[in-house]
């Protein structure tokens, strides 16, 4: 076993043993200004502990109004003050009443009707702001941010015919309400822009924001902050893709997270998206394929596709003045529908109800036969990269409308089901489904929704299927309209991109309420510090030095005149030795 050995601090000069003492001293010293000093630490920890369990009582509001081709929607949402960890987002929710409905409310008709009336469009919104600003207190008006956003109905005007309707918008509103609302806080919003906040807004609510590495579905990207950084690799939640089909458009919107098929997009098709409220953030940076079809949502499709049937009748009856009824097979079987063109004239088409025949003859809408900008495509000749069929993806507007209105199989997409059960629809003979309507046997429909829902159907398993490439056997396609109860429009996508700088004041403000609360820790414990303490402290200083010399003392005694007695050890020798120190020592006067 080893042996530690302790040796006593002696010196054979008197210097050095002094030198001893005021070490050990010294050393006392330091140790007792350590306690002293130390001792505010343990509040710093308490500091740490109190901000993570400090309840939040304040609310912030925001207000978006999606101003669509067939009406307008506010919604109106809320969150708490940011938690000031600059790897979080804010917390967005979407404000709900008293009965626990979500505080969303639709005007109609869309913003782009008053192209030739832009000074009665105010009107048209203040109907919804008078609606929303009831569930919002009223000093917080003043501090709650205001977003009017046109989508592709106003996309379909000129640029004068916009520009008068938003400065009415925002002339008049800012008169009338005390919201924070800003000339760019009305805007048309590109295709594009709407694509990216519906992509925000699905894998916010699904939590895919937050950096766990542990999870069902992860996945590995490679981050640049620069173009002459290199690239780190970097493990996060999968994110999902999202379909948006409106009135007026289309979007599609996934992030790509192999760096050689980002090389690949172009970069009008890419967008570079960066959620963190810092620069250096990049694991909130994601390369998201995003792109939009003016011209194919599922009104605009039908107006196309009306013009194309009345062109083929117009073949048919060359020498006719006036066009007969033309058969529809994409109306149940028959309906009656009036329509007029663009001149005024009026027409009427007779369903047929051919569900089979419907599919076929909405392809050539699609323009799949456009020369491709560059391989693969999709609709009207547009790259788009290979649809991993690993991923999710999320429908949304109509794909949730053709579904679950009158269908009632929304959620997970099922071909197969969804194809037959959109024929049988489409063979149903009118007067039967009208008198079903007429008993309200589909409550979740309007008259547009239920006339047009063969069409409609049609229309997105095309636009899905062979637009998107889509296989038909794919069973991780979700239809959605609200997700764990919350609206996942991209209006709120939209909010999370606008707001993403807010959370820098919470992030400013903690570090200055730190430091503030460091320096009254600090200062507080100097004050408890008072004279008596010191005294102490000084006491047992001097308490170790009087012990510390004592030791020393006992350890080296003071030398005698006397010679020394040889110790033992110095007989424990050999016989010669042994002899000649017995006659040293009978030399000197000694007695053995």
């Amino acid at each position: 076993m080893a042996r530690i050995y302790f040796n006593c601090p002696c010196s054979t000069t008197k210097g050095s043993n002094m030198y001893t003492i005021f070490r050990w001293v010294f050393f006392g010293a330091v140790f007792v200004i350590g306690l002293i000093v130390i001792l505010p630490i343990p509040n710093l920890f308490s500091l740490s502990k109190s901000d993570e369990t400090t309840p939040v009582s304040e609310l912030h509001y925001g207000i978006v109004i999606d101003c669509g081709s067939s009406g307008s929607r506010i919604f109106v949402y809320y969150w708490p003050t940011h938690s000031g960890n600059p790897k979080d987002l804010l917390n967005i929710q979407q404000l709900l009443d008293d009965s626990g409905n979500a505080v969303v409310k639709k005007v109609s008709p869309g913003l782009s009707s008053f192209e030739n009336d832009p000074d009665s469009a105010s009107d048209h919104i203040k109907e919804l702001l008078l609606y929303a600003k009831q569930y919002i207190p009223e000093k917080k008006h003043s501090e709650t941010f205001l977003y009017v956003m046109a989508t592709a109905g106003m996309r379909m005007l000129s640029q004068n015919a916009q520009q008068a309707i938003l400065q009415d918008l925002q002339r008049d509103i800012t008169k009338e309400f005390n919201f924070i609302a800003t000339d760019n806080h009305f805007e048309v919003i590109s295709g594009k822009q709407e694509g990216v906040y519906a992509w925000i807004a699905i894998n916010y609510v699904l939590d895919r924001f937050s950096h766990s590495p542990h999870g069902p579905e992860l996945a590995t990207v490679n981050i640049q902050s620069g173009e002459k950084s290199a690239p780190r690799s970097h493990t996060r939640k999968s994110t999902v893709g999202i379909i948006d089909m409106g009135g007026g458009s289309v979007q599609i919107a996934f992030e790509v997270t192999d760096p050689e098929k980002v090389k690949e997009i172009p970069p009008s098709l890419l967008s570079e998206l960066d959620l963190g409220c810092e620069e250096s953030d990049l694991d909130h940076t994601y390369n998201v394929y995003v792109t939009t079809f003016l011209g194919y949502g599922a009104n605009s499709a039908r107006v196309r596709y009306e013009q194309m049937l009345l062109e083929q009748a117009a073949i048919h009856q060359p020498n006719s003045g006036k066009l007969g009824p033309v058969n529809d097979v994409c109306l149940p079987k028959g309906m009656k529908y009036h329509s007029k063109n663009e001149g005024g004239r009026s027409y009427q088409f007779i369903g047929t109800g051919d569900y089979e025949a419907c599919n076929a003859a909405l392809v050539p809408l699609m323009n799949l036969t456009v020369p491709c900008t560059k391989e693969p495509c999709s609709l009207n000749g547009v790259h788009q990269p290979h649809i991993d069929t690993s991923k999710s993806f999320y429908g949304f507007s109509e794909f949730w409308y053709c579904t679950e209105d009158v269908l009632r199989i929304g959620g997970q997409y099922d071909y197969t089901k969804f194809h037959q059960d959109a024929k049988e629809f489409c063979s149903t003979d009118w007067n039967i489904l009208h008198d079903r309507y007429k008993k309200k046997l589909y409550p979740k429909a309007d008259d547009d929704r239920f006339r047009f829902q063969c069409f409609k159907s049609a229309w997105m398993e095309q636009v899905f299927h062979a637009g998107f490439s889509f296989p038909h056997g794919y069973s991780k396609l979700t239809t959605a309209q609200l997700v764990s109860g919350k609206d996942v429009g991209w209006t709120l996508g939209a909010l999370i991109y606008k707001t993403k700088f807010l959370p820098l004041r919470a992030i400013e403000k903690q570090k200055e309420l730190q430091l503030k609360e460091v320096t009254s820790q600090w200062q507080k414990a100097s004050r408890t510090l008072d004279t008596s303490f010191i005294l102490i402290g000084c006491f047992v200083v001097v308490l170790a030095a009087i012990f510390i010399y004592m030791k020393q003392l006992k350890c080296c005694p003071r030398t005698s005149d006397l010679s020394r007695v040889p110790s033992m050890s110095y007989f424990m020798t050999d016989q010669d030795q042994m002899e000649q120190g017995v006659q040293l020592v009978k030399g000197q006067g000694y007695i053995l």
